[in-house]
């Protein structure tokens, strides 16, 4: 592989060309505006379709695939951007200024030191744990090094909350919309004013932001070396975020291009609409809890394996097929047992996923140097035109971001077990985007279960009860 980044963009660019012919137009939103509460939609079983809210910071457009971060495309980005900017972007709501990005990169370096946190992380048999338990847990240690919450004097009092709950609104009634946030502490007196309330709320809540940006990745690559019996790395000032993390992972600083291709991953994976960790990261805020405790919950939510993880059974797969000749033979038996494809299909996506558009090409980049990473890609495009050529027009089903992602991160050294980890240091720039913006007007999550149990069942004494 050619040490420069500047190959990296001309793949990108031609990736972006390319689908820029196959998709046709530019991003389109089903949405005219600000809602009207209350709205109607229909929803499914775990509240799929349902609509919890608006947000301005990303959308997904499944039918024409096609994804936007703040209003600009993400294929736009990827050509363009850098990790550091669309991170600005997601959580600021614009691109920034020179100076802005300077200064936003400036304290990306200060918070990517976290000593406290390694410190007692390194207390912990992380060596034995799950790395996104081990992950979570550096999440809530870093809330005790960066905060004052964990004092009981932190916690706000629940008497002088307004509608703590919604419990006290019955709900045997269908829930209307309400155009403010209910869940509010009124100003005492003697407080500064609302206006200066709001703007120090707002400041706290984008450095904590930022903390967990830069913060998660160092937890995250200390996790890493504890695992393989190293010591973690003190993180390099002069490093860019993407560099850095591969820096504190393998110790040795990337190339340029290894660099851009780890940039690209993460700008990738920024956000991607209100999936499961996104909506776990919300359901924790809204109770007014604080920023650290929500995106532990994302983080939490991602390693399960309905969300997470699907990168690593990709690898897994194409390693059983074993050779591209295999893979007509193994797919027809697949299908008979009616398994699912792993990286094949979204619940989202009825086009090719825009974000594997872009790492497909740079796989193809990357493996040339790798004898295994060659035959792993061939038998991956071997099983791309089958799985198109029988279920892409019919079904919908095309590679989705994970199909191509386990390759990349393969090539880049990371180990299998990091590949849903790294999918967390990205996203944190979206889970915490999305908390800031709803908090702006929050109302707390509480949607409703159908009773579908027995009524009317007499209690029996335990002496009474048949055997």
């Amino acid at each position: 592989m050619v040490d420069t980044s500047k190959g990296i963009k001309k793949v990108v660019a031609r990736a972006v060309e390319k689908a820029r012919r196959e998709i046709g137009g530019t991003p389109e939103s089903p949405s005219k505006g600000r809602l009207k509460w209350p709205i109607q939609c229909t929803v499914g079983p775990g509240l799929e379709g349902a609509i919890a809210c608006e947000s301005q910071v990303g959308f997904v457009n499944g039918s024409q695939g096609s994804l936007v971060y703040r209003g600009y495309d993400v294929l736009d980005l990827s050509a363009h951007s850098t990790f550091e900017e669309v991170s600005y972007l997601l959580i600021h709501g614009r691109l920034p200024t020179k100076s802005q990005l300077e200064k936003f990169e400036r304290k990306l370096v200060e918070f990517r030191h976290i000593p406290g946190t390694m410190r007692v992380l390194m207390g912990f048999p992380v060596e034995k744990m799950n790395a996104m338990a081990a992950i979570r847990l550096g999440t809530n240690m870093m809330r005790q090094e960066c905060t004052q919450l964990d004092v009981m004097e932190a916690r706000r009092d629940p008497d002088t909350a307004i509608s703590a709950d919604e419990d006290s609104i019955a709900m045997e009634v269908p829930p209307s919309g309400e155009e403010h946030a209910i869940y509010e502490f009124p100003k005492a007196r003697g407080q500064k004013s609302a206006r200066s309330e709001k703007a120090m709320a707002a400041a706290a809540g984008i450095e904590s932001a930022t903390r967990l940006i830069a913060g998660t990745a160092t937890i995250t690559a200390a996790v890493a070396r504890i695992r393989e019996g190293r010591m973690p790395l003190e993180p390099d000032p002069e490093l860019s975020h993407a560099a850095n993390y591969l820096y504190m992972i393998s110790g040795k600083r990337p190339s340029p291009a290894e660099a851009k291709i780890m940039d690209l991953a993460m700008i990738l994976h920024a956000d991607h609409g209100m999936n499961a960790s996104t909506f776990a990261s919300l359901v924790v805020a809204s109770t007014l809890s604080d920023m650290y405790m929500s995106i532990s919950s994302g983080v939490a939510a991602l390693n399960g394996p309905l969300h997470g993880g699907a990168n690593e059974r990709v690898i897994e797969t194409l390693e059983e097929i074993g050779d591209p000749g295999n893979v007509k033979a193994w797919y027809r038996a697949r299908k008979a047992e009616g398994r699912k494809i792993p990286g094949f299909g979204h619940r989202v996506y009825k086009r090719y996923d825009p974000r594997a558009r872009i790492l497909g090409p740079i796989a193809n980049y990357l493996t040339g140097s790798s004898e295994r990473a060659k035959r792993l890609l061939e038998t991956a495009h071997e099983l791309e035109q089958v799985v198109i050529g029988d279920l892409g027009e019919e079904k919908g089903i095309y590679p989705n971001v994970d199909f191509y992602s386990g390759l990349v991160y393969t090539c880049l050294g990371i180990p299998t077990y990091l590949f849903t980890p790294t999918f967390a240091v990205a996203r944190v720039a979206g889970w915490t985007a999305r908390v800031l913006e709803y908090m702006k007007n929050n109302r707390i999550f509480r949607p409703r279960a159908i009773y579908t149990g027995r009524l009317n069942r007499r209690y029996q004494p335990l002496d009474e009860r048949p055997g």
